[in-house]
């Protein structure tokens, strides 16, 4: 009897511990949402500055972000760019391909 209940409070006191523990996850990412859009725009915003420095002028020199983020491009020739965009701890990233089409139809 004493066994059978040790073991039955032994399991409601972990899954409550687990339930608190996911529900804390969904606390914490729900307070965040702020900063994981800020981080999707500053990722888009790398996309577009390698675009216009492939199309119109290479040299162009990125200016500072005024909101409190930053971003990482790594463009691979003429075929993808990948850009990483961070505000505080959160980071999202964007990744472009294109490819040139064919010059007939299938």
């Amino acid at each position: 009897m004493l066994l059978s209940v040790l073991v039955l409070s032994g399991a409601i006191l972990s899954i409550s511990a687990i339930a608190g523990l996911l529900t804390l996850y969904q606390i914490r990412q729900a307070n965040d949402i702020g900063n994981s859009t800020k981080s999707i725009f500053a990722a888009d915003s790398g996309i577009e500055l390698e675009l216009y420095k492939f199309f119109k002028n290479p040299a162009y020199i990125a200016q500072p972000m005024t909101n409190g983020t930053s971003f990482e491009t790594f463009a691979n020739g003429t075929t993808s760019i990948r850009s990483i965009g961070y505000s505080l701890k959160t980071s999202r990233a964007f990744e472009l391909f294109w490819a040139s089409a064919t010059a007939t139809l299938p």
